[in-house]
């Protein structure tokens, strides 16, 4: 699943120096701070950005607002106190920020001075966007979708925490979502005066919008004269097996919404108005309930109707994506071969050339994300990172491409790099993933190794830092990593994407186990007796299919580590949420399409299991609901497997909160340290 990928959190790093390396604890990784969210001023001349820095007493990671000349120079905060503050966006004029805090959102000056509380909805706001004017400012709330103010809203939320009765009660799918309920509320976009006041909502009714399963960032936008707003809303009366989330427009005085993507049942997100107010511009995936389908850049003229594919031939996923400020250029990031570089593509290409496609090539050898642009268009600002150091901000010039690091708070770390490694797969396939090895490495000596199986299945492991899984914390630990990017993987073009799907333990698996023969093969210094395995979500599925076809000659998995794992993919279809996911991908639900969920999934093959697993899970995970894990500890357990089972009352399907985090990272290296030291 795309977006149940990754397990782990907060792995430590290892800590070299050009003699010797040492290990970097868990404490002091704690200390690194989280670098995020870059906003240019309108003037082209500060950045402001978001720094978290873990309070491990208090069990939560701490966000305050800082800004940073373009130089570099004059780094200062300018929120302080014992509430996190986020998503900061300036005002066209450069003279205020708005931004969230205590679930409301707030203005201040450019300097941190003269803080304003704008919103004082009973809901809470988040996410706010500024009208071109600077008279509005858009944010999301979830309320009621009966109230018609707020005082409606306040009513009903102080009788549901009042109330002894704790009922959920739902007429429709998709009632829940992640880890909480979504049975009473809906996210609506509202607007309030830059001045404060009483907020508007200008997306009334009993639907999502943005839609919370499809939704991947603000995706509402004010048009150049302010007079209207663009947003997302699925129209389709079963959410729960619907991707369609089409783009709207509504005035800001009232009236019909539009629908401009009507025709489209995929995705659509990320809606932005060109400066001219000719076009709209936004991502959307084609395949009607597809949710890893190709993500294109379109282009909607707003008098013609005619809507266009700016990427067309171009076979990766579209990301981030940023327009320049004189509405000419489209700058995006798309995942590749582990990396994500930046791309661009014209808002008006010529397409009577005869050229594949009009995408060309910008920053490359990095992993780029959150991605802006100066007002004079000659500067890129994001987050930059890899697996060896902490995301910073940056900028770098387009026509150069020289990057400066601006925030630099992480600085000094020199970790180990992971090699890029490429085997043949299924049907004679390249595949291709990393390889890292321990600390103080020694080429004579032999290491157990430990294969990362990334979920999904429609991700990838990529040269980016992580927090929830990173593979130094192994290394580190006396392991060589393998992390293998096998069909379904992102980064490689979309067929070999489209070939996971129904085939969840077939070439997925073959890849994988080709890559570790092939890593034994080329690597002296790898002991093929003391292999071990661990993945989360797909990952998980996969570890669990290893446990019952674990039967390789060419070597074997002396142990696994389930995390929130998929194992009985038919109580699994019917308890998870986004009902999309399953129904595409094993084609139908499973009173449908019996063959599919019985030929693939792993509950089917407990006769085999035989090898030492940790099942680890958080209990309010609505992705993998957490039966998965008990039916597989279960089933271990009547095996007589040596096995063990973790439960997290209060996580959903990541380990988040720093104190669990540190739990559940001591207890998979003792794992591993019983069974392959």
């Amino acid at each position: 699943m795309k977006r149940i990928c990754f397990l782990l959190f907060l792995l430590a790093f290892v800590f070299t120096n050009t003699k010797a390396q040492t290990n970097f604890t868990f404490n002091e990784l704690m200390k690194i701070r989280r670098v995020g969210d870059p906003q240019p001023s309108p003037d082209g001349r500060t950045v402001a950005f978001t720094i978290g820095d873990v309070n491990m007493p208090a069990n939560r990671t701490l966000t305050h607002i800082y800004t940073v000349s373009i130089d570099g120079s004059n780094m200062k905060q300018l929120t302080k106190g014992d509430k996190s503050s986020s998503s900061p966006r300036w005002s066209p004029n450069g003279k205020k920020i708005a931004f969230t805090t205590g679930g409301q959102i707030w203005t201040m000056d450019a300097d941190g001075d003269d803080t304003e509380q704008i919103t004082k909805i009973s809901t809470g706001a988040g996410n706010p966007v500024w009208s071109p004017d600077g008279k509005w400012i858009a944010f999301n709330s979830d309320v009621y979708p009966e109230c018609t103010n707020d005082d409606c809203n306040a009513q009903k939320e102080t009788y549901a925490e009042t109330s002894k009765v704790k009922a959920i009660v739902t007429e429709r799918l998709l009632y829940r979502h992640w880890v909480e309920w979504r049975d009473k509320k809906r996210t609506h976009v509202l607007v309030v005066s830059s001045d404060g006041g009483a907020a508007r909502d200008v997306t009334p009714g009993d639907f999502d919008a943005p839609p919370y399963g499809a939704s991947t960032g603000t995706d509402y936008a004010f048009s150049p004269d302010s007079k209207e707003i663009v947003y997302l809303k699925n129209p389709d009366k079963v959410e729960a097996i619907s991707t369609n989330s089409d783009v709207f427009i509504v005035s800001l005085n009232g009236g019909s919404p539009r629908n401009i993507t009507v025709k489209n049942k995929g995705y659509e997100a990320s809606p932005v108005y060109t400066p001219d107010g000719k076009y709209i511009l936004y991502r959307s995936q084609a395949t009607e309930g597809f949710e890893s389908d190709r993500w294109r850049i379109m282009r909607f003229n707003r008098q013609t109707g005619e809507t266009v594919e700016l990427t067309r031939g171009f076979d990766l996923q579209a990301g981030d994506m940023i327009l320049s400020r004189d509405g000419k250029t489209v700058y995006f990031t798309a995942g590749e071969r582990g990396f994500e570089p930046v791309f661009s593509v014209p808002v008006e290409p010529d397409f009577r050339s005869r050229i594949a496609t009009h995408v060309k090539s910008v920053l490359r050898d990095g992993f780029y994300s959150n991605l802006n642009i100066t007002p004079d268009g000659r500067n890129l600002v994001f987050v930059n990172n890899s697996m060896t150091s902490p995301s910073e901000v940056y900028h770098a010039s387009i026509g150069s491409g020289s990057m400066t690091n601006l925030s630099k708070v992480n600085a000094g770390l020199n970790l180990q790099k992971a090699e890029e490694v490429e085997w043949k797969g299924a049907m004679n396939a390249n595949v291709h993933g990393f390889l890292l090895k321990p600390a103080n490495f020694d080429a004579s000596k032999k290491y157990p190794l430990l294969v990362l199986i990334h979920g999904g299945p429609q991700g990838a492991w990529n040269n980016n830092w992580g927090y929830r899984w990173n593979p130094q914390i192994f290394a580190n630990a006396g392991y060589v990593v393998f992390m293998p990017n096998p069909r379904g993987s992102t980064g490689y073009g979309q067929k070999f994407v489209n070939e996971i799907s129904a085939d969840w333990g077939g070439k997925a698996y073959t890849d994988i186990m080709n890559g570790v023969a092939d890593v034994i093969r080329r690597n002296n210094f790898v002991d093929k007796n003391r292999i071990g395995a661990a993945g989360a979500s797909y990952g998980g599925y996969m570890v669990d299919w290893i446990l019952g076809h674990n039967n390789d000659p060419r070597f074997k998995f002396k142990t696994l580590v389930s995390h929130a794992g998929v194992y009985n993919l038919e109580s699994m279809a019917g308890a998870t949420e986004e009902l999309w996911f399953v129904n595409y991908e094993f084609k139908g639900m499973p009173w449908e399409n019996p063959t599919n969920y019985q030929k693939w999934s792993p509950h089917r093959f407990a006769k085999n299991f035989n090898t030492p697993t940790l099942v680890t899970q958080g209990e309010i995970d609505y992705r993998v609901p957490v039966d998965q894990s008990l039916q597989l500890y279960t089933a271990l357990q009547l095996k007589n497997v040596p096995s063990k089972l973790i439960i997290f009352p209060d996580e959903g399907h990541w380990i988040l909160k720093p104190q669990n985090s540190q739990f559940w990272y001591s207890q998979v290296l003792d794992w591993f340290e019983k069974h392959l030291k």
